[in-house]
């Protein structure tokens, strides 16, 4: 893996960031076990869940190529404490097998409303980072009676949200650049069949390359509160970004009008992969909007 950042190509770089995070999370994350796993069957796949605690119904959407511990296990231990906290792996990542059916925002919507379904949760807070953030938005979009409160991290409904840059790389990633990376031996030890990574990375990284968009309109028909958290320097266009926050009915002036329903939190020196890392402030966060 060491030849792979040899050269200062950002594209790595990001790679390598990546690959932090997720070592740090496997080291330091969740310590509880699920007091209920297991999978639903859904659109013609398997997907796994674990639920956690009690109390009001919180769903978790991870990002891109992680699993729910590598991704949310700082922050189940503490939302537990006092929500019921569902969290999904999405077709192909982690617990869930691989599939061949085509990977679409619209479908892992679907996905994750046939969980609710099949665990009985008619509506609840929704929180989902990058890729999971996209699958959140288009699940309000698809069934917004389901969501009562929407969290966005570091995502966006379109790829125009994203930095040019950042676009570019997803579309020149290749499979062994994740090659003897923490990702793959996390997929390695959770996976019901580990020979499929190739496949799972092939289709995801097609996904990923994938342009899309939800709709102005779309957006703006969304009459849940929305908290929309990013970092300062997390490859989202922050012009797109704000225009997305008016869009939701913010970026007013608050002494002359009414605080808007939704939030928009930039926090300060972190990038996309960083900012998942920051389990204190998100916490933060989370409390004040949540209550």
């Amino acid at each position: 893996m060491k030849n792979l950042f040899k050269t200062p190509n950002p594209l790595k770089l990001i790679l390598l960031m990546a690959i932090i995070m997720f070592a740090t999370v496997q080291s330091n994350g969740q310590q509880s076990k699920p007091a209920n796993s297991g999978y639903v069957p859904v659109n013609g796949i398997k997907v796994y869940y674990e639920v956690y605690g009690e109390g009001r119904p919180i769903v978790l959407l991870h990002g891109a190529f992680m699993t729910i511990e590598g991704n949310w296990g700082q922050l189940i231990p503490e939302l537990s404490k006092t929500r019921k906290v569902i969290a999904i792996e999405m077709q192909g990542h982690g617990h869930t097998p691989f599939s061949d059916r085509k990977l679409d925002l619209a479908t892992l919507a679907s996905d994750v409303d046939g969980v609710m379904n099949y665990l009985k949760v008619d509506s609840a807070d929704v929180v989902g980072y990058s890729m999971g953030g996209s699958v959140a938005y288009q699940l309000i979009i698809q069934s917004p009676k389901r969501v009562k409160k929407l969290v966005i991290i570091s995502s966006t409904y379109k790829s125009s949200g994203w930095l040019p840059q950042i676009a570019n790389a997803f579309k020149n990633m290749k499979p062994e650049m994740f090659a003897n990376s923490p990702m793959k031996a996390a997929y390695d030890a959770v996976a019901p069949d580990k020979t499929k990574w190739a496949k799972f990375m092939e289709q995801m990284l097609a996904f990923v390359g994938q342009s899309f968009d939800m709709g102005d309109s779309n957006i703006a028909k969304i009459t849940s509160p929305v908290l929309i958290i990013s970092g300062d320097n997390d490859g989202l266009d922050k012009i797109e970004l704000m225009k997305t926050y008016q869009l939701l009915g913010g970026g007013v002036s608050a002494d002359l009008a009414p605080m808007p329903k939704s939030h928009l939190a930039v926090v300060p020196s972190q990038s996309h992969v960083s900012l998942m890392m920051q389990t204190k402030t998100i916490l933060g966060y989370l409390d004040g909007f949540l209550k």
